[in-house]
Formats: structure tokens, sequence, C-alpha cells
């Protein structure tokens, strides 16, 4: 083997090496070259993609094609950022930070690499997500030792105002009481996010859990709602706590129902499973890093969230219901943080998806219980 060749071989390894989508565009704008990252993101073999213009492969006036024209006016390298690359054939939604450079020794060809931006995304939200759950949980705390101590003395006041005054009067104090208990209520509400113990886990079948969910929901607040499975019936064994996911999920499906409304002919829920690896985050209270290999999604048809809440979703006290109290998403936040899993919101008229990432259940971990996991 030659000199040159070797060096072939070792720039082919490396380039299929990269974990980001790396090819090459001729003059003509053929597809001329390509590693294994992109072969993934394409959904086609390097054969296949060498017979296809980019153009074919991309969405119909997609700003990738004007920055390859860039790049060959100016001979310099050019960046854009979330770019929306979803076709049919590799999936409706494919948000990329893009990089085209020139290659110098072949005029009029490129090199163009992306970098999707889900996993970025998902860390940073689930980093936000968290911070919100801290933020409640603090909140709590005051709430729970600033607050229910004064408001049993004011209502304990009014109690015994209340035995001696007139009965016009009475009707002030019972109010007092009234208010005072509907605030003890809020608080107690508020005092599960100041719960910091650990949370006992073991190995759940989350199809069980999901099912749960659905009984719980047809037979009372989605009962005139349609649901649709598509589970991965090979997925493993979430390490969790079963009734804090049942919580979660039972949660995300009402919020659902709520969102699709009363009145809807057509309203669907949709409840699915996938297994998906390549995620990785620190579980609370150690330095180990874990997988979040298990996807769940809540998906509904209903009209979506607000682009200006979309942001902010997690946060205690934001809703889009005029009764809501904006606890619910910020529990959710904190139990899934509490698991080490990721939880975000894709939002569009008529497709909501909230998705989940969880750790699976190892061999090797043992529960609470003594049970080893499946």
């Amino acid at each position: 083997m030659t000199l040159a060749a070797t060096r072939l071989d070792i720039q082919d390894s490396i380039l299929n090496a990269l974990p980001h989508p790396v090819i090459g565009v001729s003059a003509s704008g053929m597809v001329v070259d390509g590693n294994a990252a992109a072969e993934a993101f394409f959904q086609a073999s390097i054969s296949v993609l060498r017979r296809h213009a980019l153009r074919d492969l991309v969405p119909f006036g997609s700003p990738l094609l004007a920055l390859i024209e860039q790049v060959r006016d100016r001979h310099a390298a050019v960046n854009e950022y979330k770019v929306d690359l979803g076709t049919p054939r590799n999936g409706h939604e494919r948000v990329v930070d893009i990089y085209v450079a020139p290659v110098p020794e072949r005029a009029g060809e490129v090199v163009v690499m992306l970098q999707e931006r889900t996993i970025a995304d998902k860390m940073d939200r689930q980093l936000t997500h968290r911070g919100a759950a801290r933020s409640v949980t603090a909140l709590a705390s005051m709430l729970a030792h600033e607050i229910k101590n004064p408001l049993s003395g004011i209502r304990g006041a009014a109690q015994l105002l209340e035995a001696s005054v007139d009965d016009q009067d009475r009707t002030l104090t019972r109010l007092i009481c009234d208010e005072a208990d509907r605030i003890v209520k809020l608080v107690d509400r508020m005092e599960v996010f100041s719960d910091e113990r650990p949370v006992e886990r073991e190995p759940v079948n989350i199809h069980v859990v999901l099912e749960h969910v659905k009984k719980l929901s047809q037979s009372g607040f989605a009962r005139h709602i349609r649901f649709v499975e598509e589970y991965d019936p090979s997925l493993p064994p979430v390490f969790g706590n079963r009734d804090q996911l049942i919580q979660v999920f039972l949660n995300l499906v009402k919020n659902a129902a709520e969102a699709i409304g009363d009145h809807a002919a057509d309203g669907e829920i949709m409840l699915t499973t996938a297994f998906r690896p390549g995620v990785r985050l620190t579980m609370p209270g150690t330095t180990s890093r874990v997988g979040l290999p298990l996807e769940v999604c809540v998906r509904d048809n209903g009209p979506g969230v607000p682009d200006d809440l979309l942001p902010h979703l997690f946060d205690p006290f934001v809703t889009t219901k005029s009764s809501g109290s904006g606890l619910g998403l910020a529990l959710v936040a904190k139990i899934v943080g509490d698991h080490g899993g990721i939880v975000e919101c894709d939002s569009q008229p008529r497709r909501t998806s909230f998705r989940i990432l969880l750790p699976m259940a190892r061999v090797s971990q043992v529960d609470a219980n003594g049970r080893r996991a499946p």
C-alpha cells in the first residue's frame, strides 16, 4: 500500500469517527462524499447519496443552498445556526447548526458539516428545568415556615371572635377562617417540592405505568378522547419510582386532555415509547454519568402552547389555563430531574409533544427491597 493510500485511509477513519454529519458537495451541486454520520442523518448509504444533488436531500429553498453559494462567491467559510433540514426522508424536524467551507484544491467544491441542536438544547433546557424546580423548593420551604404558623394564629383568633360577635360580623370571621384554610391548602401543595429525600427506585415497566395512567384518564377527564399507543415492546425497565412516574404521566395526560377541550370531536392523545441511545447526564447527588436511552412521549392534537410561554413552561406559576395554579409542570420537572432524566416540550398547532428521557435499569442495580433488575 502506498503512502498516499495509507493517508487516505487514515483520513477516512477520522472522518467516520466524527459524530457530526460531514458531506462534500461538487461545483455542480452533487454529493461527492460523506461520513458514516451523514449516512445516518440522510438515512441512505454514501453510494446512494452520490447519485443525488444536495438540493434533493434538503427542504425546498433551504438556507443551506444559499450558504454554499455564498461560500463559493467569498471563498471563505460561513456558519448558520438553528436551520431546519427536516424532510420526510430523515424526519420532519431536524434542527442543525451548519458549517460550510471551501475545498482549496478543488474549485467550486465545498465541505458541509451539520451539528444537530437537539441534544444540546435538551441539556440546556434540562438545566433550566432543574433550576426552576430548585426555586420552587426554596419557595415551598419559605411558605411552610413563614406563612402556615401565622395563619394558624389568625384562624384561632377569628374562631375566638366568632363566639362573641353578632350574626352579621360572624360572616366576616367565617370568611377569615375559610381564606386561611384555602391558603394552607395551597402551601400544602407546594410542600411536595421541598421533599429532598432520595427517590426510592426499582426496575419499573413503563408500559404498565402508561396503561394505568390511560385507564385512570379514560374513566374520568379524558373519557371523550381517543388514545393511540405506539410502544416498543422490547424496551427495558426504567430505573425509577412507580408512583412518581404515574404522577408525571398523569399530569401530562391531564394537561393534554384539557388542551384538547371537552368539545373536540377528533381529540387524540398519543403515547409512544422508544429506545434512543446517546444521551448521558450526571445523576443528582453523584459524579457518575448515566445514559438516558428510554424515551416516552405524550402527544396531543390540541391548539398548542403559545410561543411566548414555551421557554418558561416548566417554571412555577406559568400556566395557559385560567384556573390553573401553574405547579403541575414544575412538579413534572422536579420528579424527572430527581430521576436524573430530561423533559422537554415541542409545540405547534395540533401537535404538542412532551418528551421524557429516563435511565434504564441495569442488571447490576439492586433496589431498596433487594430485588435485582430483570
